[in-house]
């Protein structure tokens, strides 16, 4: 079935139709192209949201970025970033597949509808001329026969009358018959226009028009075929992006179950930290999923900040009233030469209380020595590794160039080999300044590992935390623990080694008493194996030289000769 059979007389009808169909195009057109714009806001909204939440500074140099939970949330914000990418390259799909191709198409459809109507109506006011021709031969056929009858009836009249002359009666046949010849022609006329006319509106009906509407129903069935394809554009746009949302969406689960608070887990994506931003003219595919080992975010916690001070010992009970109840001695610690008595604080301790003290504000140095010992010993590692990476650098530039330099010796043309001398002096003299600095670096760390294996192992090993003292002990003996206090950094520590005398800070601010201010007894026995130090037995009587000044240790003679330090938990003190 087509129009040119079905509806020969609904041109109007045919009009109407086409032109709707026009309509709904541009409609559809409309339509996506505001869809485009709310997905291009989206997206932009999207990447707004993702640069607002992610980490301001570099990866390398935020310390957050080594946690798993950091990682993951910056995983979850780069999928976030691809999710807004594809909403992006849906918006630029439906954009040029669907507004900018049919919109073109529209138009080549207003232009064709536009000739075929143009078409129809030529033949339609042809067709009208030819019956107005025809009206006019017909009404000109009319007047003529009524003339002749008229002229005819005269003609009889006139001969029959016996008072008209002959001659009036010769005019008035000569009048019929002329009229009767023009009527006759007129009829002729009139039958030949009438045959033209039919032929014309037999060729309008049955074969102009109906050629006509059947192209214009082509056209309308290619417009409708074309405007269902762009019905399927805009799922398809959603359907080729769907693998990679699916992906992006994966990659947040897989983030989601990264996040390793105690155990230790396996990143499994598309890499965290890259920064990557999917293109948004082209499908983004994601990178092979491959394992990455995340740490112990606890783990990371103790390598970020993990000081290697040995904690603190126990605070020391001072007894207040000893001082009332003995006479004033010059030799007593704490009691001024004018032998008014010093009632000494927690205030009057040189070293420092995890968490109680402020810490004091440090100036950076270049060998670090304001951190905390593992602190800077991973800071110098750091230094040292990095200065052996330009080392090597500059090394493999001073052999390519030297390489490059017997060419040129070889092969003149090819270059002077004197234009590469300064290159090569350069890179010796990097190579040697570098190597300097990798020697400074070398010998830092290796104090720096010293006294992290003092503080951690040594020292914990010489003086182990005695037993629990027993439910008898004195209420005023000391339970100071034995290792070091973990804020003790007020000064730098010494870089002579492991055996360096723990306490030679503190033998500059007091002079060696020269007599015995208390007597104290070990309740403990004490292995004194490293300088510094002295050794006790349990039960042995002891001369108190030095009262403890807050860092667990206290200075004692021994009855055979020889002082040093010693744990004061280990001690029952009695004052002069």
């Amino acid at each position: 079935m087509d129009w040119g059979t079905e509806l020969w007389d609904q041109f109007e009808v045919l009009e109407r139709h086409t032109q709707w169909g026009l309509d709904l195009l541009d409609r559809y057109v409309k339509f996506v192209k505001e869809r485009t714009e709310v997905e291009q806001a989206y997206a932009k909204q999207l990447r707004n949201l993702v640069k607002k939440y992610l980490p301001k500074r570099p990866t390398k140099d935020d310390p957050e970025s080594k946690f798993s939970q950091q990682q993951s949330f910056v995983q979850i914000l780069q999928e976030v970033n691809d999710f807004a990418g594809q909403r992006e390259l849906v918006a630029e799909n439906l954009s040029v597949r669907v507004c900018l191709e049919l919109v073109k198409y529209s138009q080549e459809m207003k232009q064709e509808r536009k000739m075929h109507f143009q078409e129809g109506r030529r033949a339609q006011q042809q067709l009208e001329s030819g019956f107005k021709q025809l009206e006019n031969s017909k009404r000109k056929f009319e007047r003529d026969c009524r003339e002749a009858e008229k002229a005819a009836q005269t003609a009889e009249r006139l001969d029959q009358d016996i008072n008209a002359t002959k001659a009036d009666v010769e005019k008035a046949k000569q009048q019929a018959h002329l009229r009767s010849h023009m009527a006759e022609e007129s009829k002729n006329e009139y039958a030949a226009q009438l045959q033209r006319f039919n032929r014309d509106q037999a060729h309008f009906y049955f074969s102009q028009m109906p050629q006509i509407f059947d192209k214009l129903q082509d056209m309308d069935e290619r417009r409708a075929t074309r405007l269902g394809a762009g019905y399927g554009l805009l799922s398809e746009a959603e359907l080729q992006v769907v693998p990679i949302i699916a992906k992006c969406l994966e990659g947040m689960k897989v983030a989601a179950d990264a996040v390793d608070a105690k155990n230790v887990g396996a990143w499994v994506g598309r890499g965290v930290g890259t920064g990557s931003v999917p293109q948004t003219r082209h499908l983004v595919l994601p990178l092979t999923a491959h394992p990455l080992p995340l740490p112990q975010d606890s783990q990371v916690l103790i390598e970020l900040h993990k000081s290697g001070f040995a904690r603190p010992g126990d605070v020391e009970f001072e007894d207040f009233s000893q001082p009332m109840n003995r006479a004033p001695s010059d030799s007593s610690l704490g009691t001024p030469s004018d032998g008014r008595p010093e009632l000494r604080g927690p205030g009057r301790s040189r070293a420092k209380r995890w968490p109680f003290s402020k810490k004091n504000k440090t100036v950076a140095s270049e060998d670090f020595s304001h951190l905390p010992p593992e602190q800077q010993r991973k800071r110098l590692q750091q230094q040292l590794e990095e200065r052996n990476r330009e080392l090597q650098k500059e090394v493999d530039q001073r052999e390519a160039l030297k390489k490059m330099k017997d060419v040129y010796e070889k092969t003149p043309q090819m270059g002077d080999p004197a234009s590469l001398e300064p290159r090569i002096t350069e890179t010796l003299s990097n190579i040697e300044r570098l190597k300097s600095e990798v020697q400074k670096y070398e010998t830092w760390l290796a104090e720096a590992e010293s006294r992290v294996l003092s503080n951690r192992g040594d020292s914990l090993g010489r003086h182990p935390r005695p037993p629990d003292p027993p439910a008898s002990a004195p209420p005023d003996s000391s339970s100071n623990g034995s290792q070091d206090n973990k804020e003790s950094s007020e000064e730098p520590p010494s870089e002579e080694g492991q055996d360096t005398p723990i306490y030679t800070e503190f033998d500059e601010d007091f002079e060696e008493p020269t007599s015995p201010i208390g007597q104290c007894v070990a309740i403990y026995h004490f292995e004194g194996s490293s300088e510094g130090t002295i050794s006790m037995t349990e039960g042995e009587d002891l001369s108190l030289m030095e009262e403890d000044k807050g860092d667990g240790w206290t200075r004692v003679r021994r009855k055979q000769g020889g002082e040093g330090y010693v744990p004061t938990s280990y001690l029952r003190v009695t004052l002069n």
